[in-house]
């Protein structure tokens, strides 16, 4: 009997903690490099985004330009007017576009 449990004993296959303590360290590190990394990335698509916003605007406003007079328009008369969409809560622009000299600016 006591040498039916000894081999069972030395079946027995699984992990040390040792083993699981280095696997957890190494997880940690893991995550520890590529929290920072995918905040950076979050970081950079969100100001691409906002850009890419405000290019559309001065492009609806040069739109606006060639079809009206003026060197002013906000964004809320280019969404009446039908130069822009209104894209809900997920846009925020409320500034005015100005056009000097060939320029358009866009503020706030």
């Amino acid at each position: 009997m006591r040498n039916q449990n000894k081999k069972m004993i030395k079946k027995e296959n699984g992990f040390t903690l040792v083993e699981l303590l280095a696997v957890l360290v190494i997880l940690g590190i893991i995550v520890a490099i590529a929290i920072p990394s995918i905040g950076k990335i979050i970081d950079n698509a969100e100001g691409s985004a906002s850009e890419s916003e405000i290019a559309l605007v001065e492009d609806a406003a040069r739109l606006y330009f060639i079809e009206n007079e003026g060197t002013e328009v906000d964004v809320e008369t280019l969404i009446s007017e039908g130069y822009l969409e209104e894209r809900g809560e997920a846009s925020d622009l409320t500034g005015t576009v100005t056009k000097s000299d060939g320029e358009y600016t866009y503020t706030e």
